[in-house]
């Protein structure tokens, strides 16, 4: 990565805009209600976003407050609710008549009052279980887009006021049993459903983590003072020694160093660092210690740039509506209408008394709000999220795995997703006579086995024989040297040789090259002996996924901060239909727009913190496991097994999950198709009324049956 983009990164970054998608389910009007009392909070967040950084546990109180906490809290609401609502049904039940029929034990539990103990312990869960439906209720309608939360309460509400009025002396009768058993199984949906869905993202606090807590200040008189990061200001300087994060954003004023920006730019190699050159707040030092001049801070910084990035495309994300909520618009309109209807024809056209006629409207206004319609998408997601999990596929985003089935284009990350993320001998090339591969491995796996740097790593491990070295010293930015039984050995760069006049002509060497691949040469005597090439290990899993997918019909593209080179020599060894090399993090998520303005549904596959802004733009976005955290953290769905495969195993199980939401759907309404005419009395003539009993055993039918065909997903293939 040339310092040239390093320093052009931060001016441009904030330049880019970003959109893509939210889900928005059944319970959002519950949700924005209860999210408003932290908006005060999280507006004074944002324009302290720097102080997150500079803070990291300063900044972890603030993001507590945030979205991820709330909807940790709403889960635990939802099942408080439905615990407590479930040991009140028990008593509603026992105590209501037609239960007490049904059982034969009318006289046994019967005595004076009963109606308003009933009546009483009804109130508690209409108003307890019922709170989060009515107050849902209230938002939909005051932003007039009724929803699932309009169709619930109208239900219970109906049920509740009108059994009231029985008790109270209307002629006709109670429905308490029925109201506390749809407030449980509304209440049991919504737990089962927000469980699953794993809520707003804490990428942004994943970032913040990046930073170390603090940094070594080399004081005017020399002396090193640890201070916080808020404390750093630009001119200041800083060690970094081996092993530590860079603290800031700024230029090596002495020391020479490799670094490990990958987790930030996604370039695989180690970066050579000397005198002059950029380094990157949040990247990792290798193995020298280096004096750094800070220059950006805070809010300019690289890595906030990144920050922005990614709570921009989170906030722009479009809303769309779920399966469940748009057919619950539909049945409000079609329990309304179908309880006005009813009422209007009995008591105006037939002439039948209002208690007759009332009691026909709230059996419709009931039966249309099926048990079956609240657990029918969350039991599907209830199977698919634990199906999935068990197959090493997390589930975090509910919208966007369903979206999954539906995709054109896959974009892979290159290291860390396509490729292992490390360095890996790849080949090894004799380039004397009296020299063999084994020759040339061992010799320069001695040598490296003295040295930190990430390439003598590799080449150490490589290699299963180990011979002594005297004299060993490093060559800084070159590679190392020492004496092996007497022979004065190196291991150097291409540089090295350039610099000492020294020329290989080898079409193998050659080939190494051009394809971006480290090359070092081993020298005895310093007579060149052998060449030894280095790159980022292809994935063994790539090929046969991206094979897998193109079969699919699903255009398979890479992006990567790496040069052209090392792009098009990974692109054509697992097949790849385009690639986009040396991209910046901020360039990604504009890749990923240039890819959706071709009309296509594209995912993001990635690990790196480069890869988050991308990973929320794309319409899914596809962590491997491994990767960092924020990357998780900013994906619909995560693979634990950094296994490419597995995103077919995604797409396929996304169009079984969709297939069974639709037929449970299909189930729940059809129901209502069946149940509301019989409810408002169309067979009355032939002596064929619905009871409200009979259409309580249609819904649990129906419940049953959704139930049944969701856990079927475990068997389809």
């Amino acid at each position: 990565m040339s310092e040239k983009k390093d320093m052009n990164h931060s001016k441009n970054a904030h330049d880019m805009n970003s959109h893509s998608h939210h889900s928005e389910s059944e319970h959002q009007a519950y949700e924005k209600h209860e999210h408003t009392e932290h908006t005060e909070h999280m507006k004074h967040t944002e324009h302290k976003e720097h102080e997150h950084m500079e803070h990291k546990h300063e900044g972890h109180e603030h993001m507590n407050h945030g979205h991820g906490d709330h909807h940790e809290h709403m889960v635990k609401d939802f099942r408080k609710r439905f615990w407590i609502s479930l040991i009140f049904t028990g008593p509603v039940l026992l105590l209501s008549p037609l239960i007490q029929s049904l059982l034969g034990i009318s006289e046994a539990l019967s005595f004076p009052g009963d109606l308003y103990v009933l009546l009483g312990l009804s109130t508690f869960i209409y108003f307890y279980g019922g709170y989060p439906f009515l107050k849902g209720f209230y938002d939909e309608m005051r932003t007039r887009r009724p929803g699932m939360m309009t169709l619930i309460a109208m239900a219970i509400s109906t049920a509740y006021l009108y059994s009231l009025m029985v008790v109270l002396g209307l002629e006709g009768k109670v429905f308490f049993w029925e109201l506390a058993t749809l407030i449980d199984i509304m209440l049991l949906g919504h737990w089962v459903e927000m469980k699953s869905i794993m809520g707003a993202s804490r990428a942004l606090e994943k970032l913040a983590e990046l930073m170390p807590s603090e940094a070594h200040k080399v004081m005017p008189d020399g002396k090193i003072v640890d201070v916080s990061l808020k404390e750093l200001v630009p001119g200041d300087i800083v060690l970094v020694r081996p092993g530590e994060k860079i603290p800031a954003d700024g230029k090596v004023i002495e020391g020479e160093t490799s670094v490990n920006e990958s987790m930030l730019t996604g370039e695989s190699k180690p970066v050579y660092k000397k005198t002059g050159n950029i380094v990157i707040g949040g990247s990792i030092n290798g193995e020298g210690s280096i004096k750094v001049k800070v220059e950006k801070t805070g809010e300019d910084s690289f890595l906030s740039q990144v920050i922005n990035l990614v709570k921009e495309a989170q906030e722009s994300k479009s809303k769309t509506q779920d399966l469940a909520n748009k057919a619950a618009v539909w049945l409000t309109i079609i329990a309304l209408s179908a309880g006005a209807i009813t009422f209007f024809v009995w008591v105006f056209l037939l002439g039948k008394d209002v208690a007759f006629a009332l009691e026909r409207t709230v059996t419709v206004m009931v039966i249309a709000c099926p048990h079956a319609l609240g657990l029918a998408i969350p039991l599907v997601v209830a199977v698919s999220t634990a199906l999935s999990a068990k197959n090493g596929l997390l589930i975090r985003d509910r919208t966007a795995f369903e979206k999954a089935r539906n995709l054109q284009a896959i974009i892979f990350d290159k290291t860390g997703t396509l490729t292992e993320g490390k360095f890996g001998v790849t080949n090894i090339v004799p380039l004397s006579e009296d020299f063999s591969k084994e020759d040339v491995l061992k010799y320069a796996a001695a040598i490296e086995m003295h040295s930190e740097h990430p390439i003598a790593k590799a080449i150490a491990a490589a290699s299963k024989e180990h011979m002594k070295v005297e004299e060993f010293k490093a060559i800084p930015g070159k590679g190392a040297e020492g004496k092996i039984d007497g022979k004065h050995v190196m291991v150097v760069s291409p540089g090295f040789l350039r610099e000492n006049g020294i020329k290989v002509n080898n079409e193998e060497v050659s080939r190494m090259l051009s394809e971006g691949k480290t090359v070092v040469y081993v020298l005895v005597e310093k007579e060149v002996k052998g060449a030894i090439g280095l790159a980022d290990i292809i994935r063994s899993e790539s090929k046969e996924a991206i094979a897998k997918l193109k079969e699919m019909g699903i255009k398979c593209m890479m992006l990567t901060g790496d040069n052209k080179q090392v792009a098009e020599w990974v692109s054509r060894e697992v097949g790849l239909d385009e690639y986009f090399a040396e991209v910046l993090p901020h360039e990604k998520s504009q890749k990923v727009k240039e890819i959706q303005a071709r009309g296509l549904a594209v995912a993001m596959v990635g690990d790196g913190v480069n890869d988050a802004p991308a990973l929320v733009q794309a319409d899914v976005g596809i962590a491997i496991g491994a990767g960092t955290d924020v990357a998780v953290e900013s994906a619909d769905i995560v693979l634990v097994r950094s296994d490419p495969r597995d995103v077919v195993a995604i797409i396929a199980l996304a169009k079984a999950t969709y297939k069974k939401m639709v037929q449970n759907l299909a189930w729940a309404t059809g129901y209502n198709t069946f149940a509301i005419p019989l409810a408002a009395g169309v067979l009355y003539s032939v002596g064929i009324l619905l009871s409200p009993a009979m259409g309580a055993v249609l819904m649990s039918l129906s419940t049953v049956i959704v139930a049944i065909n969701a856990t079927l997903l475990k068997y389809e293939k």
